[in-house]
C-alpha cells in the first residue's frame, strides 16, 4: 500500500540553521494522523515540504507514492496561519478554488458555507479567526483531495471554534473517507481526532502507531526501588524515576506484566506523548532493543 507521506533522511537548511534534519517518516493511508511535537521539532518545515512549498537540503520526501510538489490536485493543505486573501469575499474564494481545482465540488463548498452561516459576500478580512479557519478547511475539502494536511490549524482558536472546526473536519473524513495529517502540540485535539499518532522531536519519530495500540502497550509501573536493566527483555524503559525505596518506571511491552511487586496503571495520550517527548534521540540500546524502536 502507498504512503500517504514517506520522508528519508529529509533535511532543510536556512542559511547556517537546520531547520529539519535526518527525518525519515512514513504516514499511512486511511487514517487520520495526529503530528506532535514541540515547538522547533521540524513538524511545519516538514509539513511545508511535502506540499511541495520548500524544496529540500537533503533527502527526500514523497506524497501519495510521487515526489513532492507533482500530486497538488490530490492535496488539501491548510497552513498554521489559515490563510486567505482579506480583500476577497467569500464567494470570490469559492470561484478562485473552482478555477484551480480540476476536482472542484461546488456543492460541497456551497453548502458548507451555509451550514456555518456565512455571509458569503463577506469579506474575509472581517471573519473572525474561527470562520477563516472554516474557510481554509472549506477550500481544502472542496477540492476533494485524497490527502489533507493542516498544521496546527486550530492553535490560535477558542474552544468553541476549535471544538466545531474538529467536528466538521471529522465529518469530511466520514464523507470522503481522506487520510489526513494534523499536525498540533493540543494533545486533546489530537485525542479527539485522530486514530494513529506520531510524535516527532528534533527531527525524529520518537514513536508512532495506533493509538489504541500504544495506549494498551504502555504502562506505569510503580514499586520497591529497582534497576531498570533488571526487567525482563519484553518490557522497554522509556523514562524512570526513582527515590531511596520506590521506582517508577514507564514501559513499553506486549506482554502481560506478571510481577506482583509492581502496582499497574494506564496512561492517557498526553501521559504517552509527553514521555516520549522528554526524552533526547539517541541509538543506545537497552535491553537489547534500540530506544527509538517505532511502533507500527
Amino acid at each position: 500500500m502507498t504512503d500517504a507521506l514517506r520522508a528519508q533522511g529529509l533535511g532543510k537548511k536556512y542559511g547556517r540553521r537546520w531547520a529539519l534534519t535526518d527525518c525519515s517518516i512514513e504516514v499511512p493511508t486511511g487514517r487520520v494522523v495526529g503530528l506532535v511535537g514541540p515547538n522547533g521539532a521540524g513538524k511545519s518545515t516538514l509539513l511545508n515540504l511535502a506540499v511541495g512549498l520548500l524544496t529540500p537540503t537533503t533527502g527526500s520526501v514523497e506524497v501519495l507514492g510521487g515526489p513532492a510538489g507533482t500530486q497538488m490536485t490530490k492535496i488539501g493543505f491548510v497552513a498554521q496561519d489559515t490563510p486567505t486573501y482579506s480583500r476577497l469575499s467569500i464567494s470570490d474564494h469559492l470561484k478562485l478554488g473552482a478555477r484551480l481545482n480540476p476536482g472542484w465540488d461546488e456543492s460541497i463548498a456551497s453548502d458548507r458555507i451555509t451550514k456555518l452561516g456565512l455571509d458569503p459576500q463577506q469579506r474575509a478580512g472581517k471573519l473572525s479567526g474561527g470562520q477563516r479557519a472554516q474557510l481554509a478547511l472549506t477550500l481544502g475539502i472542496a477540492k476533494r483531495p485524497e490527502l489533507l494536511i493542516l498544521d496546527e490549524p486550530v492553535a490560535s482558536l477558542d474552544p468553541l471554534a476549535r471544538r466545531e472546526f474538529l467536528q466538521d473536519l471529522m465529518q469530511a473524513v466520514a464523507e470522503q473517507e481522506l487520510s489526513v495529517v494534523l499536525s498540533s502540540h493540543l494533545v486533546s485535539d489530537v485525542e479527539r481526532s485522530c486514530d494513529y499518532l506520531i510524535v516527532l522531536v528534533d527531527s525524529r519519530v520518537q514513536v508512532s502507531g495506533e493509538i489504541d495500540t500504544l495506549l494498551a502497550t504502555h504502562h506505569r509501573l510503580v514499586g520497591p526501588r529497582r534497576d531498570e536493566k533488571s526487567l525482563p527483555a519484553d518490557q522497554f524503559v522509556i523514562s524512570a524515576s526513582h527515590t531511596d525505596r520506590q521506582s517508577t518506571l514507564l514501559i513499553r511491552t506486549d506482554q502481560p506484566i506478571l510481577d506482583p511487586a509492581w502496582t499497574v496503571t494506564q496512561l492517557t495520550l498526553e501521559d504517552l506523548v509527553l514521555a516520549y517527548m522528554g526524552r533526547r534521540p539517541t541509538t543506545t540500546e537497552q535491553n537489547g532493543r534500540p530506544l527509538l524502536e517505532v511502533q507500527r
